[in-house]
């Protein structure tokens, strides 16, 4: 069952496919609302387009889902109104050129207009003023913001903000809308050890408050639960629980083979034919490679005879060139006895 603040999220067998082929397929997952679920995956898998999915912004062709009873892809408006996205690039990027006040402000304004209830545009506007400054400051406590911090305050330009500030603003943001479903792309990217367990206390916090949060991530924490896609869209992606870390054998382990056959079978005289062929093959090759050198070594003629046909060369080249063609005929009744003794 639902908890008042949290959504919970099951699919079956969801998947997108798009102009090129399968963005992501065979996703399954079942969490309750309040959980903290990590998507992990290489880049191209459909990480994003999987957040987008789960969210309502984009519609699945397969397969089906659950967030909060709405059922999708059915109830993709229904959907958007419990959910919202902190961090997407390409999809919800701060605007660099406001400060951080003005993109409070901003988000504020279009929650209210676009998203709130009709009769909250019916308040007198100090009233609406008052009532959202409150909001902006009860959303910056949970976002774990505090802009007295900042270099210039609330008047730090967003441009100017490290990862993490930036991650918590937009995070903040999210929460103005007061969604069941938060998700965000790239959690810990381009961040350190340090701020990334910054990051994923922020959304521990918010999930233990009730919030469902989705997070995509290159290495997920060990509370979390891991939705692992694959490297092509045709692996199915199933839901980790927190795991203990498995032992990794050797680098280079150690391989042993099987004994060899026993002395006076027949396997053995089999093995012994084969290993003499083997032996004699290699001297027939050192001997094939000694023999170009013995014929390089011969006196080469002073010069060309003088009533030598045009197009018929007759100097030291084709003198080696005959000794080789000797040197392989020599050898050739020999190759033909290994290979019928090989036969044999």
């Amino acid at each position: 069952m639902d908890s008042p603040h949290g959504a919970a999220v099951k699919t079956e067998g969801f998947g997108l496919k798009g102009p090129r082929g399968w963005v992501f397929r065979g996703v399954g997952i079942d969490v309750e609302p309040g959980s903290l679920v990590a998507i992990v995956g290489p880049s191209g898998s459909g990480r994003t387009c999987l957040l987008l999915a789960l969210t309502g912004r984009m519609k699945p062709t397969e397969g089906h889902a659950e967030i909060g009873r709405h059922r999708l892809p059915k109830k993709m408006a229904a959907v958007r109104r419990i959910s919202a996205l902190a961090h997407v690039p390409g999809v919800n990027d701060l605007d660099p050129a406001l400060t951080v006040a003005e993109q409070l402000r901003e988000g504020a304004l279009l929650q209210r207009r676009y998203e709130g209830p009709v009769r909250a545009l019916l308040r007198p506007r100090g009233e609406r003023r008052v009532s959202t400054a409150a909001r902006i400051e009860e959303v910056l406590a949970a976002a774990g913001l505090d802009l007295g911090t900042l270099p210039k305050g609330p008047r730090t330009a967003v441009r100017d903000l490290e990862r993490l500030e930036a991650l918590r603003l937009s995070v903040a943001i999210a929460l103005l809308a007061s969604p069941r479903l938060l998700a965000l792309d790239d959690v810990d990217l381009k961040l350190p050890a340090a701020e990334s367990a910054g990051a994923w206390a922020l959304l521990r916090s918010l999930a233990e408050r009730g919030t469902t949060v989705l997070g995509v991530c290159s290495e997920a924490p060990q509370d979390a639960t891991v939705l692992r896609l694959g490297a092509t869209a045709e692996e199915p992606a199933r839901p980790q629980p927190p795991q203990a870390p498995v032992a990794r054998p050797a680098r280079d382990p150690k391989i042993t083979w099987g004994a060899g056959p026993t002395a006076g079978t027949d396997e053995a005289d089999e093995a012994d034919e084969v290993n003499k062929a083997d032996e004699a093959d290699e001297a027939n090759k050192a001997d094939r490679a000694d023999a170009p050198a013995d014929v390089a070594a011969d006196p080469k003629p002073d010069a060309e005879p003088a009533d030598a046909e045009p197009g018929h060369d007759d100097g030291p080249g084709h003198a080696d060139h005959d000794a080789d063609h000797d040197a392989d005929d020599d050898t050739k009744g020999a190759d033909d006895a290994l290979t019928q003794t090989r036969r044999a």
